[in-house]
Formats: C-alpha cells, structure tokens, sequence
C-alpha cells in the first residue's frame, strides 16, 4: 500500500491567501482529507462549512490552583511568583499564570495542585460530499501548539489510512514557528504562498531555508501577483536561483472576499474569472509532481 502523500500550503505571514488557494485546490481533488494544521487560527472550516461530528479534548501544560482549605497566606506564592498571576486572596489568574511551577514547589503548606489542563479542542469535521476536515482551536493562552499540530496531523493520518485516502492536503499556520515545524516535518511537498512584496519575499527566502532543513521539496505560489509586477519578477528569479519550481501566479480577485463571506471558494463562486483559471492551471501543474487527482 502506497504511503499516505502530505502537501502543506505555508505562507510567511497572516493574510497571504494561502486557506483560500487551499480551499479552492480542495474542490478540484476529488479524494482526500483536508487538514488545517493553524491551531491558533483554525479557518479552513469555516470556508469548507463542513459539520462536526467528532471532539476531542487537547491536555497540556500545567497551571496552578492553589487550595483554600490548606493555604495559610505566608505569601511565599505571590513573592515567587514573577508573573504577578497571583492575587492578594490567593487566587491565580490562569491567563496570567506561565505554568512555571515556583509556587508549587515552594510553597512550605503543599497548597498548590499543578495539574495539566484543558489547552483546547481537536475536532473532525465532514463536508457535504462527506469529506473529513481535520482542525482544531487552541483555548486563549493555550500552549503547546506544536504538540496539538502533531495531533492533528496524526488523526488525519488515521482517517486518510482508514477511508483508503491517499493525500492530505494542510492548512499549515504562517511564520517559520514551533506550529509551522511539526506542520513541516515529513511532509512530500511544501507549497509556499508568496505575496509581491519585500517582507513577501524576506518570509519567503526564511521558509524556504526552513523546508530545505528538512530535505522536503517546494513549490511557489504569488498570490496578487498583478499588484507589484517588479517583485513578482524578484520572486520568479528567486526561484530560479534557488531551483524552486514556481507553480503559477494569481491575479488579485476582490470577489474572493465576496466569495468568503458566502463560504464559498471562487471556484464556486466566479469559475471563469482570471484568479480561478489561475487556480486551475496550479492544479494541473500540482498534477505532475504529485500524485493528485
């Protein structure tokens, strides 16, 4: 049995467009699980509007309780404690509170419980074609983000070997961070969504080396590419330095927001408008270094 392909679409930053052209790739595959590994920001959903049928609870980290009945107000917490998380009743602010554990060791009483506790949420989703999507929330000030990144990844892996799915194709969070790394890592092909822009083209060269770390191909995507024609030619010629192949260019389409906002794909949307054309010819060339359909 052929391993279980991984395509993870990344971006420098927020904003790139990167959950759209994954969105819109996703309508043209016709088997696979849809993966949406931005767990701070998880939005891939909410454009596919698939409905969730499973939730798991995600424990991690430590936050400190301190117990009434055996506290006797020393103070040895709130003067430890270099996160003021502590207040004058002895109470801790868990949004405050770093999970460091200075409290909790010296406290001379063994008021303190310092537990694990609920980060946040893994949730399977199904589209109407009965699709699995993947995604999952971190609660504020949740941690360990890289932690529930590999288990989102994992329970993909365990549908797709399931429902005999050959491709997942991720959602990964922006930046070059601990998320971004376990998105990465043992991936078949990196998809870098690039905007025309100097920080565009800084965030893409930091990805770039990141993927190169790892030994995982990659591909490039500018989307706006219309906006900055210069730093469109800036990123072409990157790639030909770098030997990346440069999968096409999207023109900047203002009925992608139109198209959001109905959760719809501009596929969907606007089929024949020069940004889903641009998609199509994307996915085609996708076609002919992995094996898609």
């Amino acid at each position: 049995m052929r391993p279980v392909r991984e395509i993870v679409v990344l971006s420098g930053k927020g904003g790139t467009g990167k959950t759209s052209l994954v969105a819109s790739l996703a309508s043209l595959l016709r088997r696979k699980v849809l993966v949406d590994c931005d767990v701070d920001a998880a939005n891939l959903n909410l454009l596919i509007n698939g409905r969730v049928i499973e939730e798991q609870p995600f424990v991690a980290g430590n936050k400190a309780i301190i117990r009434s009945d055996a506290c006797t107000a020393c103070g040895t917490c709130r003067q430890v404690c270099r996160f003021e998380a502590i207040s004058e009743d002895f109470v801790v602010d868990p949004l405050a509170c770093e999970g460091c554990g200075a409290c909790y060791f010296l406290c001379p009483e063994s008021a303190v419980v310092f537990d694990e506790m609920l980060a946040g949420h893994l949730y399977v989703a199904e589209t109407d074609e009965r699709e699995p999507v993947i995604f999952a929330e971190l609660l504020p000030g949740g941690e360990n983000s890289g932690k529930l990144v590999a288990q989102v990844r994992t329970k993909a892996r365990e549908l797709a070997e399931q429902r005999q799915e050959k491709l997942l194709l991720i959602d990964g969070p922006p930046g070059v961070g601990c998320p971004v790394i376990s998105s990465l890592t043992g991936a078949s092909l990196t998809l870098l969504v690039a905007e025309p822009t100097l920080t565009g083209i800084h965030d893409l060269e930091r990805i770039v080396q990141l993927a190169g770390h790892f030994q995982i191909p990659v591909s490039v995507v500018v989307n706006k590419s219309d906006l900055n024609r210069a730093f469109t030619e800036r990123i072409r010629m990157l790639c030909e330095e770098r030997k990346l192949q440069l999968l096409g260019t999207v023109p900047y389409e203002p009925r992608i927001s139109e198209a959001q906002r109905q959760a719809r794909t501009i596929l969907d949307y606007a089929p024949d408008c020069p940004a889903s054309l641009a998609v199509k010819e994307i996915f085609t060339k996708l076609q002919s270094i992995v094996e898609v359909s």
